[in-house]
């Protein structure tokens, strides 16, 4: 179960949709980043992930594999699946071209397929041989036209049109220059076509010195173009014959369509497998651009992540600056992790950054992490972060937070993740904290997993006095008053708060006031924790 049904865009998800979109080389293959799901089978995600490390390394080593020709056949499919139906010459040529990417594809598969087995068990499916591009190839040209030799028949009515047309240019030269003798024509006016006819442009004054038709005149209607008597049988039998052309083409087209549709069960195959070579591809080109890796994947739960990024992050801060890397370990023994500190100092980040990488691992994406790490498989993974208040649902922000909270108690279980942004926030802090350790408590008993980001004190001093769950805070340079980003785990973090409004100019005096409304018990334990 995802919970929310708005997970995806709260974590960023849809970006990394769009990004794999980006890279396909084919509507087949976007079709399949749409298609892409969390899963949580084991062995499909491990086939996944090995797959997409595979062509990473295809795209490192700059091997030749190709990557032209990468076509959608759905609408060719459909054409050739109905009965009496064709494709066009067009079609045909790029089916053909299709084919070829498919068969250069296996090919190389075939050649390494010690080094790409995964791969190469994919390329087995395809049963599609040079036989069907040949069958093209044999009738289409390479401008996609129907070549001459595609029949004996098409070959004799070519031949006859071509000769007509020779004669009709000789014959429309004829005239032409005698009514450039005779000034009928217009100056730098040519003989030229008007409705698939050879007409002779003849001034709008001298019309009725030429014997025949007029198909047409120009804008300003001092030009006519006429069709000479005498060019009368020569256009009429190009046109029966291009006319005869036509359903020649058509026949040779229908005939190949036919043969083809016989094959349709190994196209829809083969070009799938091409569809899904274009999805791998882009999962690879991105692996490279976040420089992902493949984690040591478990069955169970486990979350023990070394140098972990956040994908969004580092891409928006490639050349600008580092992204901090975050390390972090949740385990059977303590299963939730609570994470304090600053306002603005990462919690949140941190917070998206497991469940952006969990849910890209069990979609079978590769992520920026140390191939060291481990990576479990959860059955579940829940969320709340953000404002989700609803007009429609009249929902207060607190409410929304609440409902959320309700669904995590009664549907979490052992093997579910769980992420809480800032826990018990959007009410008063007195209850708000006493509901926050509440819900805790409970998640605690049914054995989840998960990670939660506050700012209150008996949140903190509930991690470290319950089983199960541990502090962890966001570090902070209290000198400078500036966030380091890196998480330590083991104890709580400060908020830093007074000291934060100190560096923002607050006056003095007002400082000096909340300091004494905070009372000595609380600033004792914010100087503990700072201290610790």
């Amino acid at each position: 179960m995802i919970y929310p049904d708005t997970f995806e865009v709260k974590l960023g998800f849809d970006n990394i949709r769009a990004k794999l979109k980006n890279y396909c080389l084919s509507t087949a293959g976007q079709s399949w980043v749409d298609n892409m799901r969390f899963s949580t089978d084991f062995a499909f995600v491990d086939i996944l992930l090995s797959q997409n490390l595979e062509f990473r390394f295809i795209l490192e080593k700059g091997e030749s594999f190709p990557s032209q020709h990468f076509f959608d056949p759905a609408e060719w499919i459909k054409k050739i699946a109905l009965e009496g139906n064709w494709l066009e010459s067009e079609e045909f040529l790029n089916l053909a071209y299709g084919i070829e990417a498919i068969l250069a594809c296996k090919v190389f598969l075939t050649k390494n397929a010690e080094v790409y087995p995964q791969l190469h068990l994919l390329s087995q499916s395809v049963t599609a041989t040079s036989q069907l591009s040949i069958q093209v190839f044999s009738k289409i040209d390479d401008k996609g036209l129907v070549k001459d030799s595609a029949s004996g028949e098409l070959a004799r009515i070519r031949k006859r049109l071509r000769d007509e047309q020779g004669r009709l240019r000789k014959l429309a030269d004829q005239i032409f220059r005698n009514a450039v003798g005779a000034n009928w024509v217009p100056e730098g006016a040519l003989p030229t076509i008007r409705d698939g006819r050879v007409v002779i442009p003849i001034q709008a004054e001298h019309k009725r010195k030429l014997k025949g038709f007029i198909l047409d005149e120009s804008a300003t209607g001092q030009t006519v173009f006429m069709e000479p008597t005498e060019m009368l049988d020569a256009n009429n039998e190009i046109r029966e014959l291009e006319h005869e052309e036509k359903r020649e083409v058509i026949r040779i087209l229908k005939a190949l369509t036919d043969e083809f549709r016989a094959q349709l069960p190994v196209l829809k195959t083969s070009f799938r497998f091409l569809a899904q070579i274009d999805f791998i591809r882009a999962k690879a080109k991105l692996s490279l651009e976040i420089e992902a890796d493949k984690p040591i994947l478990e069955k169970q739960p486990e979350l023990t992540w070394y140098n972990a990024k956040h994908p969004l992050l580092y891409l928006s801060l490639k050349g600008k600056r580092d992204v901090v890397p975050l390390s972090i370990e949740l385990n059977a023994k303590d299963r939730m992790l609570l994470v304090s500190g600053p306002n603005a100092g990462g919690k949140s980040v941190c917070l998206k950054t497991v469940g952006l990488l969990q849910y890209m691992v069990q979609c079978g994406l590769l992520i920026p992490v140390s191939d060291r790490s481990r990576v479990g498989l959860f059955q579940d993974i829940f969320l709340d972060i953000g404002d989700q208040q609803s007009i429609e649902n009249d929902l207060s922000t607190y409410s929304s937070h609440l409902r959320n909270m309700s669904v995590f108690i009664q549907s979490a279980a052992d093997k579910s993740l769980v992420l809480l942004d800032e826990l018990g926030s959007g009410t008063d802090p007195n209850f708000g904290g006493a509901i926050a350790q509440a819900i805790l408590d409970s998640l605690l008993e049914k054995k989840v997993w998960g990670l939660a980001t506050t700012h209150y004190y008996n949140l903190k001093l509930f991690a470290s006095q319950h089983g199960g769950i541990r502090n962890a805070a966001m570090r902070f340079d209290d000198k400078n008053l500036i966030p380091l980003y890196v998480l330590e785990i083991g104890k709580p973090g400060s908020s830093f708060a007074l000291e934060i409004a100190k560096k923002t100019g607050l006056p003095q005096a007002t400082i000096e006031e909340a300091q004494k409304l905070v009372g000595k018990d609380l600033a004792g334990f914010e100087t503990l924790v700072r201290s610790l």
